[in-house]
């Protein structure tokens, strides 16, 4: 019975160190894979920075001014074509 109630003491310690062994490598991938995200997620910050501040100079009202009048022919109307309707 002693040698029995030993076996099954030191076969627990084994599959305790097994499980244990088991879970730090899962924590490992875990973390490997936050890391990665975490690195994603830094880089389409950056990128979404930039991109705000590309469409900042893209709808800037001087560069959309500009366009108008040397792209479309655009001006401002003189005083005597505008034309004031009233309801």
């Amino acid at each position: 019975m002693r040698a029995f109630s030993l076996a099954l003491l030191v076969l627990g310690a084994v599959a305790s160190a097994i499980g244990v062994v088991y879970a730090r490598h899962r924590h490992r991938l875990a973390f490997i894979q936050l890391s990665g995200l975490e690195r994603a997620r830094d880089e389409l910050n950056i990128e979404f920075g930039r991109l705000q501040l590309e469409q900042a100079t893209w709808a800037e009202a001087n560069r959309i001014d500009q366009i108008a009048r040397s792209q479309l022919g655009m001006k401002f109307p003189e005083g005597a074509e505008i034309v004031v309707i009233k309801p």
